[in-house]
């Protein structure tokens, strides 16, 4: 993704949706759950992947609050509905308690795997791949999937999809993006595709 352009892009469609929050680094945002994110970053999507996307989605889910119960009923840091955590736990039965932060974060890290390996945009950039399961994870993969299937082509981007997606996703897509960046930064070297390809790698993890 190109996070110079896309940062103040997806802020523009979420214009005034959500407030200004501080970036990832930020003394803000307590350090204590950082082991778990690097954790089951490393785990589920490979180890040059940049665990701090998923504690700035975790800071957009739940402020970091283990303790956050929404009006939907979805649960901890990241948020999970109890019959999406039950599901993940079927596939991971040593999953065993969505209250604990520590399989919270696994579940939800894990989700964003499923999300991010779809089919549907398996050929783009991993960056955009990761928006778009942000996205899928917010809005749910049907509404997302939906949005993508009616996107004139090139579906080359998270940018592209965005305005058929519901606002509050436009939204909480570009709060993560502004969480993990702060402000727009450059991009490091591009490969032949114009994406970086090193820091964001996926690798096929074990269980």
């Amino acid at each position: 993704m190109r996070l110079a352009r896309a940062g103040a892009l997806l802020l523009a469609l979420a214009a005034g949706a959500a407030p200004a929050v501080e970036p990832v680094d930020s003394l803000r945002w307590s350090r204590e759950y950082d082991p778990l994110f690097q954790k089951y970053a490393k785990h589920y999507f490979g180890p040059h992947f940049d665990w701090l996307w998923f504690k700035a989605q975790a800071i957009t889910e739940s402020n970091l609050e283990p303790r956050a119960r929404s009006v939907a009923g979805a649960v901890g840091l990241m948020q999970i509905l109890p019959s999406t955590f039950a599901e993940i736990r079927a596939a991971n039965p040593h999953f065993v308690d969505i209250d604990n932060p520590r399989w919270n974060i696994a579940a939800g890290i894990y989700y964003d795997r499923y999300l991010y390996r779809q089919p549907v945009w398996d050929a783009l950039a991993d960056e955009e791949q990761l928006l778009l399961a942000f996205a899928s994870y917010n809005a749910g993969l049907g509404g997302v999937l939906r949005a993508h299937a009616q996107t004139p082509p090139p579906v080359d981007s998270w940018l592209r999809v965005a305005p058929r997606a519901p606002q509050e996703t436009q939204a909480y897509v570009a709060r993560i993006v502004t969480v993990k960046t702060g402000a727009p930064i450059k991009r490091p070297p591009l490969d032949r595709r114009g994406y970086s390809r090193h820091s964001m790698k996926a690798v096929e993890p074990s269980r």
